[in-house]
Protein backbone atom coordinates (compact mmCIF):
# COMPACT_ATOMS: atom_id res chain seq x y z
CA UNK A 1 0.00 0.00 0.00
CA UNK A 2 1.34 3.58 -0.84
CA UNK A 3 -0.38 6.59 0.73
CA UNK A 4 -0.46 9.42 -1.43
CA UNK A 5 -2.58 12.04 0.93
CA UNK A 6 -5.72 11.94 2.95
CA UNK A 7 -8.05 10.97 0.13
CA UNK A 8 -6.21 8.71 -1.99
CA UNK A 9 -4.50 5.21 -1.08
CA UNK A 10 -2.94 2.95 -4.11
CA UNK A 11 -2.38 -0.50 -4.86
CA UNK A 12 0.22 -2.03 -6.64
CA UNK A 13 -2.22 -3.06 -9.38
CA UNK A 14 -3.05 0.85 -9.71
CA UNK A 15 -1.21 3.06 -11.45
CA UNK A 16 -0.06 7.09 -10.61
CA UNK A 17 -2.74 8.63 -12.41
CA UNK A 18 -4.30 11.28 -10.77
CA UNK A 19 -7.11 14.16 -11.14
CA UNK A 20 -6.95 17.61 -8.99
CA UNK A 21 -5.52 17.48 -5.90
CA UNK A 22 -4.65 12.81 -5.51
CA UNK A 23 -7.74 12.02 -4.83
CA UNK A 24 -8.78 9.46 -7.62
CA UNK A 25 -7.02 6.60 -9.09
CA UNK A 26 -7.61 4.18 -12.20
CA UNK A 27 -6.16 0.31 -13.02
CA UNK A 28 -3.63 0.45 -15.66
CA UNK A 29 -6.18 -0.39 -18.80
CA UNK A 30 -8.28 2.66 -17.44
CA UNK A 31 -11.28 0.49 -17.09
CA UNK A 32 -11.73 1.14 -13.42
CA UNK A 33 -11.85 4.54 -11.44
CA UNK A 34 -12.01 5.13 -7.61
CA UNK A 35 -12.41 8.42 -6.02
CA UNK A 36 -12.76 8.96 -2.42
CA UNK A 37 -14.65 12.51 -2.28
CA UNK A 38 -14.50 14.23 1.42
CA UNK A 39 -15.76 17.50 0.22
CA UNK A 40 -18.23 16.99 -2.70
CA UNK A 41 -19.10 14.51 -5.17
CA UNK A 42 -19.05 15.71 -9.03
CA UNK A 43 -21.39 12.72 -10.65
CA UNK A 44 -20.97 13.87 -13.50
CA UNK A 45 -17.38 14.17 -14.02
CA UNK A 46 -16.99 10.93 -12.39
CA UNK A 47 -18.67 9.70 -15.73
CA UNK A 48 -16.57 11.08 -18.15
CA UNK A 49 -13.99 8.24 -16.63
CA UNK A 50 -16.09 5.31 -18.20
CA UNK A 51 -14.21 3.62 -20.92
CA UNK A 52 -17.05 3.09 -23.19
CA UNK A 53 -15.59 1.76 -26.93
CA UNK A 54 -17.81 -1.15 -27.59
CA UNK A 55 -20.27 -0.48 -25.22
CA UNK A 56 -24.30 -0.36 -25.94
CA UNK A 57 -25.12 0.87 -22.07
CA UNK A 58 -24.21 2.93 -18.97
CA UNK A 59 -26.08 2.14 -15.85
CA UNK A 60 -26.28 4.50 -13.13
CA UNK A 61 -26.57 4.69 -9.36
CA UNK A 62 -26.14 8.13 -7.26
CA UNK A 63 -27.53 7.84 -3.73
CA UNK A 64 -28.20 11.07 -1.70
CA UNK A 65 -28.96 12.01 2.04
CA UNK A 66 -32.70 12.07 2.58
CA UNK A 67 -34.22 14.65 4.82
CA UNK A 68 -36.43 12.60 6.87
CA UNK A 69 -36.00 9.05 8.33
CA UNK A 70 -38.58 7.17 10.45
CA UNK A 71 -40.96 10.27 10.29
CA UNK A 72 -37.72 12.72 12.08
CA UNK A 73 -35.38 15.25 9.89
CA UNK A 74 -32.50 14.41 9.46
CA UNK A 75 -30.02 17.22 9.66
CA UNK A 76 -26.75 15.53 8.17
CA UNK A 77 -24.62 12.03 7.41
CA UNK A 78 -21.45 11.82 8.89
CA UNK A 79 -19.29 8.75 7.14
CA UNK A 80 -16.03 7.57 8.52
CA UNK A 81 -13.71 5.69 6.41
CA UNK A 82 -10.70 3.10 7.02
CA UNK A 83 -8.58 5.30 4.39
CA UNK A 84 -5.91 2.66 4.21
CA UNK A 85 -8.55 0.10 2.72
CA UNK A 86 -11.26 2.47 1.08
CA UNK A 87 -9.72 2.21 -2.32
CA UNK A 88 -8.53 -1.04 -2.52
CA UNK A 89 -11.71 -2.37 -1.17
CA UNK A 90 -13.66 -0.65 -4.23
CA UNK A 91 -11.23 -0.90 -6.40
CA UNK A 92 -11.27 -5.39 -5.89
CA UNK A 93 -15.33 -4.63 -5.74
CA UNK A 94 -15.02 -3.10 -9.40
CA UNK A 95 -12.73 -5.89 -10.54
CA UNK A 96 -15.20 -8.65 -9.37
CA UNK A 97 -18.07 -6.97 -11.20
CA UNK A 98 -16.72 -6.14 -14.64
CA UNK A 99 -15.35 -10.45 -14.37
CA UNK A 100 -18.87 -11.31 -13.37
CA UNK A 101 -21.43 -9.35 -15.25
CA UNK A 102 -18.91 -8.81 -18.00
CA UNK A 103 -18.62 -5.08 -17.77
CA UNK A 104 -16.23 -3.15 -19.96
CA UNK A 105 -15.86 -0.18 -17.32
CA UNK A 106 -16.63 1.04 -13.33
CA UNK A 107 -16.22 4.55 -12.21
CA UNK A 108 -17.00 4.85 -8.55
CA UNK A 109 -16.87 7.17 -5.72
CA UNK A 110 -18.32 7.49 -1.91
CA UNK A 111 -18.12 10.91 0.02
CA UNK A 112 -16.68 10.92 3.57
CA UNK A 113 -17.32 13.88 6.11
CA UNK A 114 -20.67 15.12 6.36
CA UNK A 115 -23.13 14.39 3.84
CA UNK A 116 -26.17 17.34 3.88
CA UNK A 117 -29.53 16.01 3.11
CA UNK A 118 -30.22 16.11 -0.98
CA UNK A 119 -26.44 15.75 -1.22
CA UNK A 120 -25.00 13.16 -3.11
CA UNK A 121 -23.43 10.21 -0.93
CA UNK A 122 -22.68 7.69 -3.72
CA UNK A 123 -22.25 7.53 -7.20
CA UNK A 124 -21.75 4.22 -9.23
CA UNK A 125 -21.09 4.49 -13.40
CA UNK A 126 -21.07 0.71 -15.35
CA UNK A 127 -20.52 0.71 -18.99
CA UNK A 128 -21.28 -2.69 -20.45
CA UNK A 129 -22.03 -3.39 -24.15
CA UNK A 130 -25.81 -4.85 -22.68
CA UNK A 131 -28.13 -3.22 -20.69
CA UNK A 132 -29.01 -6.06 -18.73
CA UNK A 133 -25.63 -6.78 -17.56
CA UNK A 134 -24.71 -2.99 -16.51
CA UNK A 135 -28.26 -3.07 -14.66
CA UNK A 136 -26.75 -6.54 -12.69
CA UNK A 137 -23.55 -5.02 -12.43
CA UNK A 138 -24.38 -1.82 -11.11
CA UNK A 139 -26.98 -3.29 -8.38
CA UNK A 140 -24.23 -5.82 -7.54
CA UNK A 141 -21.81 -2.87 -6.70
CA UNK A 142 -23.93 -0.69 -4.46
CA UNK A 143 -24.88 -3.95 -2.61
CA UNK A 144 -21.82 -5.07 -2.16
CA UNK A 145 -20.14 -1.26 -1.33
CA UNK A 146 -22.67 -1.51 1.60
CA UNK A 147 -21.58 -4.66 2.71
CA UNK A 148 -17.81 -4.51 2.16
CA UNK A 149 -16.00 -1.05 2.31
CA UNK A 150 -14.82 -0.21 4.99
CA UNK A 151 -17.09 2.84 5.84
CA UNK A 152 -19.09 3.53 8.71
CA UNK A 153 -22.80 6.23 8.92
CA UNK A 154 -23.46 8.36 11.77
CA UNK A 155 -27.13 9.77 11.54
CA UNK A 156 -27.18 13.16 12.82
CA UNK A 157 -31.25 14.48 13.83
CA UNK A 158 -32.30 17.36 16.53
CA UNK A 159 -33.00 14.38 18.70
CA UNK A 160 -29.25 13.30 18.73
CA UNK A 161 -26.87 11.28 16.62
CA UNK A 162 -26.51 7.49 15.69
CA UNK A 163 -24.10 5.12 14.72
CA UNK A 164 -25.77 3.58 12.07
CA UNK A 165 -24.63 -0.75 11.92
CA UNK A 166 -23.33 -0.66 8.34
CA UNK A 167 -24.36 1.28 5.36
CA UNK A 168 -28.09 -0.19 4.50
Amino acid sequence: MIWMGPACAMTSHVCGWFQGCGSAATDMQGHIFIQEAPEQLDVDNLRTHLQTEGCGAIVSFIGITRGQDGGEEVLRLEFDAWQDKLSETLHGLAEQAISKFGLRSVAMAHRTGSVGPGEDIVAIHVASPHRKEAFEGCSWLIDELKRQAPLWKKEVKPSGATWKAGLG
